[in-house]
C-alpha cells in the first residue's frame, strides 16, 4: 500500500528524511518511531502530498505522490495529534462537514455516518455538541471522521496522546478492529512505547532522518539479547573489567545506576555484582521496546523539531482547495 524509494527531504542545509525505503503492506498496522525531530512528521507530510520530496519517488496506495496526489489524498484519513472538529457542532454535524468536505456520496452519507458512529460507540452521544465530549470521545469521534470517506489508509498521529489507560486501550481495540476487518493500512506515530509494542505488526525506528531499525516488535527485543540488568551502586562502579566481560553489552551509568544486558544474567550475576562494587539493589528483566528504542537513539535529550503543528497547519490549508 505505501513503498518510498530512497525518499529524501532538505530545508537548506537540513536533512529531515534521509534515503528512506519503506515497503508497508494492506492491512498492516506500522509504527514510527523516533525522537523529537528525526523525521517522522516530515514522512508523513510528503506521504500525504503535503511537501514534495526533494529526491526518491514514493506510491501511496499505488499511486504517486507526485504525480496523483488528489488521488492520493482521496485514499487516506487523518487522525490528528490535536482535536480538530468544531465545539460548536455536534458529533453527526462534525461528520456530516466532513463527509462533504470529502465528496461523500450523498446517497450514502447517513449509512456511513451511522456505521462509523457505531464502530466507535458513539452513536447514542452524536447529537451533543462537541465542547460536551470527554478527551476519549473527542479522540473517537476523530477516528470515526477520518474513516468516513472508507480510506484505504489511516495515518494517525499521537492518536491516544493524553489520554486515560482505560480509554487508550479501547481506542487500541478500535485500531485493531480495522486493520482485521475491514483490511485498513495503519500508519501510526507514537511516543509511547508500550503503544507500539501492543499494536503494531512492524516499526521503523527513525533517527536524524534515517532508518535505524525495522522489524516486529518482538524480533527488535529480540536482537538486544539477554536481560537487563539495573544495579544501584553505592561507590564509583569498576566498569573496566565489566565492559571486557564477554556475555556484557550496552553499559550505560546514569547518576548512581548501572544499566547493562546480560547474557544468561541468571548464570553471570554473581560475577558481575563481585567486580562493579558496592551493590545495594539488583533489577533484572526482559528487553522492552522502550530499551530498542533507547539502544538505537541513545538517551540524551532532543530539542522539540516543531513537526506536530506544522503538519496539522498543511492538511488544514490544503482542505480549503479541496
Amino acid at each position: 500500500m505505501i513503498e518510498t524509494k530512497n525518499l529524501t527531504k532538505r530545508f537548506d542545509r537540513l536533512t529531515a528524511v534521509n534515503k528512506l525505503n519503506l515497503k508497508i503492506e494492506e492491512g498492516e498496522i506500522f509504527g514510527l518511531l523516533g525522537p523529537n525531530g528525526a523525521g517522522k512528521t516530515t514522512t508523513l507530510s510528503m506521504l500525504a502530498t503535503l511537501v514534495i520530496p526533494t529526491e526518491g519517488h514514493a506510491t501511496v496506495a499505488g499511486f504517486d505522490v507526485r504525480k496523483q496526489p488528489s488521488a492520493v489524498r482521496h485514499s487516506i484519513g487523518f487522525v490528528f495529534q490535536d482535536p480538530s472538529s468544531d465545539d460548536m457542532l455536534t458529533g453527526r454535524e462534525n461528520l456530516y462537514l466532513h463527509a462533504l468536505m470529502y465528496g461523500v456520496d450523498m446517497k450514502n452519507i447517513n449509512q456511513k455516518m451511522d456505521d462509523v458512529l457505531k464502530l466507535v460507540d458513539l452513536t447514542e452521544r452524536q447529537h451533543e455538541r462537541m465542547k460536551k465530549y470527554s478527551g476519549g470521545m473527542r479522540r473517537r469521534l476523530e477516528l470515526a471522521r477520518g474513516l468516513l470517506h472508507e480510506p484505504k489508509i489511516l495515518f494517525l498521529d499521537e492518536p491516544t496522546l493524553g489520554l486515560d489507560p482505560q480509554t487508550r486501550e479501547h481506542l487500541w481495540t478500535y485500531i485493531k478492529k480495522l486493520s482485521q476487518e475491514k483490511k485498513v493500512t495503519v500508519i501510526i506515530t507514537t511516543h509511547y512505547m508500550d503503544e507500539a509494542d501492543s499494536l503494531c505488526d512492524r516499526v521503523a525506528i527513525i533517527d536524524r532522518g534515517k532508518i535505524a531499525a525495522l522489524d516486529t516488535p518482538q524480533k527488535l527485543k529480540d536482537r538486544l539479547g539477554g536481560d537487563v540488568v539495573r544495579l544501584k551502586v553505592n561507590n564509583k562502579p569498576r566498569l573496566d573489567g565489566i565492559k571486557k566481560l564477554k556475555y556484557v553489552k550496552n553499559v550505560k551509568q546514569e547518576g548512581g545506576f548501572v544499566t547493562m544486558t546480560v547474557d544468561d544474567s541468571g548464570r553471570h550475576l554473581q560475577e558481575i555484582l563481585k567486580r562493579i562494587g558496592i551493590v545495594e539493589s539488583v533489577e533484572t528483566r526482559k528487553p522492552t521496546l522502550n530499551d530498542v528504542f533507547l539502544h538505537f537513539t541513545g538517551s540524551e535529550m532532543r530539542e522539540e523539531g516543531g513537526e506536530g503543528g506544522y503538519f496539522e497547519r498543511m492538511m488544514h490549508s490544503n482542505q480549503g482547495g479541496r
